[in-house]
């Protein structure tokens, strides 16, 4: 079954729940000392998302677990100020959050190290504490969740998760998937295969990076991965492709988007975070899928000449959306 992407306003602001891991973050400085924050794939989506919706009455939320050290009470106090809900957010109190280090070479490229393995967020859906956060996903009009989110799991917790989001879909969620695929955090590549081609064919919007895509289903080209994608039932593609266009394929067609010139790339952490995040906060307030796509990419550009996850609010762009006498459903 494809379903379309529902498009705000509406008849009431949509709620959007993100789920996945928030971690420590080490960004390396240029005096050898270090400075802390936190991020993570899909944390860095809902902040970007809670920015390019305020001022509406749009609900971002977010789903995981942190434990009960000074860590996990920081990070979630920035959700909070950053307008975020954690009201499904679940402590597990002999637990820690994850931590990564970023560094970057002169280019802006980054590499990360991790420490996550004893994460608390890896047992977000496990046992009988989890029933209250699976039943909550069905209440969301979108639940957004990447790669990454499937790959930390416990595999019991992971297909509880699935389940829940069959539920949820069954019952009208839509369901916003990015395939962030890091195959260090699979124990083999035809099980992280079986696992992303199961959550395709709940997915109503595909926020792919290409070079991940490749190295997971080994596309030979861009047509290639738009006939798999039909096939698993997914309704609209915005395929990133870095300085490349981003191509987008949906009901109303096949559009290309070029990237943002950038003039000094400093780093690079949270380019496809931010891009997924103000493709989706354009496709929610009603914005076409072209217009989204030129929304992710003036973020992106924005994101990639600061260090580190998450900008300051100063340094948002300022992205418009013109008044639609009517908006194409794509």
């Amino acid at each position: 079954m494809t379903v379309t992407l529902g498009q705000y306003p509406s008849a009431r602001p949509p709620r959007v729940a993100l789920v996945g891991e928030c971690m420590i973050e080490m960004r390396a400085e240029p005096d050898a000392l270090y400075t802390q924050t936190f991020g993570g794939d899909t944390l860095n989506a809902a902040v970007y998302l809670s920015r390019l919706s305020a001022g509406s009455a749009m609900v971002t939320d977010y789903i995981t677990a942190i434990g009960a050290d000074s860590f996990s009470v920081a990070m979630r106090q920035l959700w909070r100020d950053e307008g975020v809900g954690d009201q499904h957010v679940r402590v597990i109190k002999d637990a820690l959050p994850g931590l990564y280090f970023i560094q970057t070479d002169e280019q802006g490229e980054r590499r990360f190290v991790y420490w996550r393995g004893e994460a608390a967020a890896r047992r977000v859906f496990d046992g009988p504490d989890a029933d209250a956060l699976l039943q909550a996903l069905a209440g969301y009009d979108y639940v957004y969740l990447s790669g990454i989110s499937l790959a930390i799991l416990t595999p019991g917790g992971r297909e509880r998760l699935m389940d829940a989001l069959r539920q949820a879909r069954q019952a009208g969620t839509r369901i916003v998937f990015d395939n962030n695929y890091r195959p260090h955090l699979w124990p083999d590549t035809q099980t992280a295969r079986q696992v992303y081609s199961d959550m395709l064919r709940l997915t109503d919007l595909a926020l792919i990076t290409w070079e991940d895509d490749v190295a997971l289903f080994g596309y030979a080209d861009h047509e290639a991965l738009f006939q798999a994608y039909a096939g698993f039932g997914v309704g609209e593609v915005a395929l990133k492709c870095g300085a490349a266009p981003c191509v987008i394929q949906c009901a109303a067609g096949r559009f290309e988007v070029p990237a943002e010139r950038v003039p000094r790339i400093v780093d690079t952490t949270a380019a496809g975070d931010s891009f997924s995040a103000a493709y989706l906060a354009c496709r929610l307030q009603g914005g076409p899928p072209q217009l989204a796509a030129r929304w992710g990419h003036q973020l992106a550009a924005r994101v990639v000449q600061h260090q580190g996850a998450l900008i300051p609010v100063a340094a948002m762009p300022s992205l418009h959306m013109p008044s639609f006498s009517s908006v194409a459903e794509a």
